[in-house]
């Protein structure tokens, strides 16, 4: 038997098989694998960077205010920073273009004698559309072509008014990914938990500058200043400064900023939107949003007031359902509890499991367990038993009082304040339950009002924070489109502008996809509340509506009643000319009460405009009745409205507030 040769080339030479290169175990750090991945925390692509960096840093801002039941104040200012002046913070030297074909812009000599022939083209037809008379369509400028190299920077600065950091913790908050005081059980605003730490990557990526923090706590005389970076293979921070300065004026909060590479014109209306949505969740919030650019045209300043000083309750951090935990999660609670035996440990851990039924479910898990067992003695065994009984037993639905969700009394505010709509009905639905985990809907829907398309204009949130994307397939989006009959609540889906708002609170929040910005159409109990809330919202509105049918109808009558009056003398008027003249002959004879108004016909005391007169001042006086029932019916007061004057809601004082879903009534004390 031949041994076998090696493989021949064309060139006749013998190649001999590449060795595999002996694999090498490597290990990612959590801030190098949010870098690679940056997409699941949504930083995509510049543009939506750029947007997803403002929404991190402004819901983190209102945290830390709410955390101490302070009014929130945010300003967030986004400055565009031009290559030049990009350059020259970093120390970098411009060069000018030397080898113009090396660029991914270059135009070649043929692509732009055909661009200029292309708008020649189209120059020459909009001069023979405006000859003829037709609409011209204004020309868009010349688009330059931008290559791969040529980026937009911005410098994002948030500042507000909250807790403020701890000195010493400020460079882990920020520089080290998977670390912060969000972790727990209970509802909060973000979605990973990254917060600005994903910024501070993106920046890092994008134009290798670092963070830099301002932060004072309520109390201190001083300001802790911090500017750093992130190592992204070592997840720890890398502090270029951080030192303590003077608070002559007492300040406390934090003021973070970032530059970052972005795109404003993609993201522009996305971003405003945002901040939009945001005032209507948060009316009790104050927004200053700032784009700064050296092109004064470009440059943007909106001011979202307060409306109200009636904030929600902060979220509670709540203990774990039976049902919802799993294996990994029962043996982490055991390795972290201060319990030493079962039953403690079943009471302590968990929520709705009292003394009685903790010995009860012991009871059930077989003679190897005890109430005066060793926790931390479990088996993997042992621990899969519990798990099973917790899956299979019957418990409590756990309460809502840990949610805070907006309130009714604040989603109205917020939607008549951004919307100024014609009518609004807000509905606030008790807590439900899905997998173990509490949940509160509530929704507004509104008709008419500003800036609002017609048809269905979509408002989603979750955890009091705005949701932009992937909207089709939200449960919201399709219990709005396909599972509400409009039509029967006398509002036209089409032609009405009808804005529906639907606010979700939860401890954990069922979001799909990667980019967690929708929630998911298939779990039941969500989809059940959500179209039960916005049917409630409905229903008010029908009785609205129909009683302002009511009235147009009314004055319709009324229009027309006017409008045959001038007939109606005239033809009346000659009738009674006749009979008078009948009368006066004798040749009918009348009763005595009709005679005197012949009578007066006959002597001018009754003339056509006497009569018209009264005609007028009966339709008057029907229409006047018919509109005091209506307003009867709508609790509307008849008297004018007067003035009412407020306190101001940045005076200190003690009060108690009392909640109703269309006010609060403060009692001061």
């Amino acid at each position: 038997m031949e041994s076998e040769s090696p493989i021949e080339t064309k060139k006749g030479k013998s190649k001999t098989p590449r060795k595999a290169k002996e694999s090498i175990l490597k290990q990612k750090s959590p801030a190098e694998f949010f870098a690679e991945n940056k997409n699941i925390a949504g930083f995509d692509n510049p543009g939506k960077c750029l947007y997803t960096t403002v929404r991190e840093l402004v819901e983190n801002a209102l945290d830390s205010a709410e955390s101490i039941s302070e009014l929130p104040v945010v300003e967030i200012t986004i400055e565009e920073i031009v290559k030049s002046k990009f350059n020259s913070m970093i120390g970098l030297v411009d060069r000018e273009r030397v080898d113009e074909e090396l660029y991914d812009d270059y135009e070649t000599a043929k692509a732009r004698e055909k661009r200029l022939a292309k708008e020649a083209r189209a120059q020459e037809i909009q001069a023979k559309n405006a000859a003829l008379g037709k609409k011209v369509k204004e020309s868009a400028a010349p688009k330059s072509v931008k290559g791969r190299g040529e980026a937009s920077f911005y410098r994002v600065t948030c500042k507000d008014n909250g807790r403020g950091m701890p000195h010493d913790d400020i460079p882990n908050m920020f520089g080290r990914v998977l670390s912060g005081t969000k972790y727990g059980l209970k509802q909060t605003r973000g979605k990973f938990g990254l917060g600005a730490k994903m910024a501070l990557i993106w920046s890092k990526m994008s134009t290798g500058l670092p963070i830099e923090i301002s932060s004072s706590m309520m109390g201190q005389n001083y300001i802790s200043f911090c500017r750093l970076d992130i190592d992204i293979h070592r997840n720890i921070p890398h502090i270029h400064l951080h030192e303590k300065r003077d608070n002559k004026d007492r300040w406390h909060g934090a003021e973070i900023q970032v530059v970052i590479e972005g795109n404003w014109t993609t993201y522009r209306s996305k971003i405003l939107h945002y901040m939009r949505q945001m005032a209507v969740i948060t009316p009790y919030a104050q927004f200053l949003f700032k784009f700064v650019s050296d092109a004064p045209d470009k440059n943007v300043t909106i001011k979202f007031a307060r409306r109200t000083d009636v904030m929600p309750p902060v979220p509670v951090e709540t203990k774990h359902h039976p049902s919802s935990v799993d294996i990994l999660l029962i043996k982490r609670l055991i390795a972290e509890t201060s319990k030493q035996n079962l039953m403690q440990f079943l009471q302590h851990e968990f929520v709705n499991i009292g003394k009685s039924l903790a010995e009860r479910l012991i009871g059930e898990m077989g003679p190897e367990f005890s109430p005066k067992l060793a926790v931390k003695s479990l088996t993997d065994q042992q621990i899969v038993r519990i798990h099973q009984l917790f899956r299979q037993a019957k418990f409590d639905d756990p309460s809502g009082d840990c949610l805070s969700p907006a309130g009714e009394y604040n989603l109205r505010l917020g939607i008549i304040k951004e919307l100024h709509p014609d009518m609004v009905a807000t509905y606030s639905g008790s807590a439900q339950v899905f997998e173990g985990h509490p949940f509160i809907v509530e929704a507004g829907v509104s008709v008419g009002g500003k800036d609002v398309k017609q048809g269905l204009n979509i408002f989603r949130f979750a955890n009091r924070i705005p949701l932009l994307f992937e909207q089709g397939g939200d449960v919201v989006t399709r219990t709005a489109l396909k599972r509400i009959s409009w039509s029967s609540y006398k509002i036209n889906q089409t032609q009405d502008k009808i804005g529906v708002f639907v606010s979700i609170v939860s401890t954990k929040i069922p979001f799909k996809g990667t980019g967690k910005e929708y929630i998911g159409d298939d779990i039941s109990e969500i989809a059940s509340a959500v179209k039960s809330a916005i049917k409630q919202c409905c229903i008010q509105l029908k009785s609205k509506i129909v009683k302002k049918m009511q009235a147009r109808e009314q004055q319709e009558r009324k229009r027309n009643l006017s409008k045959y009056i001038p007939d109606a003398t005239n033809a009346v008027y000659d009738v009674l000319k006749e009979m008078a003249k009948s009368h006066a002959s004798k040749k009918k004879r009348i009763e005595e009460r009709d005679a005197d108004i012949l009578q007066n016909v006959s002597d001018q005391l009754i003339t056509k405009e006497t009569l018209k007169e009264k005609l007028t001042q009966h339709v008057e006086k029907v229409d006047y009745e018919m509109a005091l029932e209506y307003a009867t019916q709508s609790g509307v007061n008849e008297e004018p409205r007067e003035d009412m004057y407020l306190q101001s809601l940045y005076a200190k004082s003690n009060f108690f507030d009392f909640h109703s879903p269309i006010f609060v009534f403060r009692l001061f004390q």
